[in-house]
């Protein structure tokens, strides 16, 4: 095991570290105020609401080249991709538009 190896673990410790901290911390906060999670829980329901839909319109299809090695897909990963994108395409399009909205609605005062 060389150095690059060990900083490469380092670097996955931290990211979980990381992450860990930055879901559990606002939660310990947002205690102090339960409807504040509300509105977070209200957010989380819709992305995964919004998610089952664009899962459910995504297609299955795999190309036979990447059906073979080294990636060996099935219809069931292409479908998670496919809803994943779509998902992220939409949210993409919700945040241009509400900048585009906040932006107008700054203007218009």
């Amino acid at each position: 095991m060389d150095s690059i190896d060990i900083f490469l673990y380092a670097a996955d410790l931290l990211i979980i570290v990381g992450v860990i901290l930055a879901v559990v911390m606002p939660l310990i906060k947002s205690l102090d105020n339960p409807k504040s999670l509300l509105k977070t829980a209200a957010g989380i329901v819709g992305i995964l609401v919004l998610f089952f839909i664009a899962y459910s319109i995504s297609g299955s299809e795999v190309l036979p080249k990447y059906a073979a090695d080294p990636f060996n897909l099935t219809p069931g990963t292409s479908k998670l991709v496919g809803g994943t994108l779509i998902t992220v395409y939409f949210l993409f399009i919700l945040a241009i538009g509400g900048i585009v909205f906040t932006e107008i609605n700054k203007l218009t005062k």
